[in-house]
């Protein structure tokens, strides 16, 4: 026996989902959640096989314990349409019939309209083996499929579900590519930062030799320029590449970050100098007596005469 509802909020939430001889209590709680992503809320059962309520269910419903509390449950499918004014019955192959064939988003749109003008509409979905019978089909008013591939064209109801739920939802967006939240929204960078970055790209990379050979250069600068303004950079976006090849052009191996001023990068100096820089600060410091730890031993001989 069916549980009494208002019927006016329940055309509120949108189509009613109706599930014929449903097996499995997953089956069922995975569909609530579909609905509640989608801000269906009315779910019929008929005829569950393993009863109602189910724990299973409330278990797979993630949360969406709204629509687990109202579920209603009936004999049979006739009583489960009863109050409806249009249904639409899912299936994924060829019936018999002179029935509307719709893909799902012309039938969220229809779900849509005809919620609007104040009806009550529902769509209804078969078992998890087979679907639905022919008879069954046959007390709706049209049929909506998926295009799905001919070779596996089985749904769980779960996904079946989700699918419609999602076109209901869509159908009432004012912008149908709209999200609830977006990318940060920046200004584009102007030329003159671009070109900034362009001039100081070039200087970092020829100081280090990239352009290579010299009469290549300018097919090799114009190459660089076309990959760099394709991207579109807002501001943000070329302070981040500026800092990389900052960082990249002040510090080398030799002089890491963190290890001294950038000026004092051995890059900046002769390179013998800088190798005798490095020699001094790797050398270690005299002990007590005054000797240098790195000289042989007395009588000896160096470590590299041995």
């Amino acid at each position: 026996m069916p549980v009494t509802k208002n019927p006016d909020s329940a055309s509120a939430a949108g189509p009613a989902i109706i599930l014929v001889e449903p097996q499995l209590g997953e089956n069922i709680g995975m569909v609530a959640r579909a609905m509640a992503n989608f801000s269906l809320s009315e779910l019929r059962l008929v005829n569950p096989r393993d009863g109602w309520p189910s724990e299973k269910a409330r278990a797979a419903a993630s949360r969406a314990d709204h629509v687990i509390d109202a579920v209603t449950v009936f004999d049979d499918l006739a009583s489960a349409l009863a109050d409806l004014n249009f249904v639409f019955a899912t299936t994924a192959r060829q019936r018999d019939g002179f029935k509307a064939v719709r893909g799902p988003v012309e039938a969220g749109r229809v779900l849509r309209a005809r919620h609007g003008m104040g009806q009550r509409t529902g769509i209804l979905f078969g078992r998890e083996r087979f679907g639905l019978y022919n008879d069954e089909v046959g007390l709706a008013d049209e049929i909506v499929t998926f295009p799905v591939d001919p070779d596996f064209s089985s749904l769980n109801i779960a996904q079946a579900a989700l699918l419609m739920s999602y076109e209901w939802m869509k159908s009432g967006l004012e912008d149908e590519t709209k999200t609830n939240f977006a990318g940060p929204d920046m200004k584009p960078a102007s030329k003159e930062e671009l070109h900034g970055l362009f001039a100081y790209l070039e200087g970092a990379l020829e100081a280090r030799g990239y352009f290579r050979p010299a009469p290549k250069k300018p097919k090799m600068v114009d190459n660089l320029r076309a990959v760099l303004t394709r991207a579109g950079f807002a501001e943000p976006e070329l302070k981040v590449l500026r800092g990389i090849i900052s960082s990249l052009d002040r510090f080398s191996p030799a002089m890491p970050r963190g290890d001294g001023s950038p000026g004092d990068d051995p890059r900046r100096l002769p390179a013998a100098a800088a190798r005798v820089r490095k020699a001094e600060i790797d050398r270690p410091a005299p002990d007590a007596n005054g000797d240098d730890n790195d000289a042989p031993p007395l009588g000896g001989k160096a470590t590299d005469n041995d």
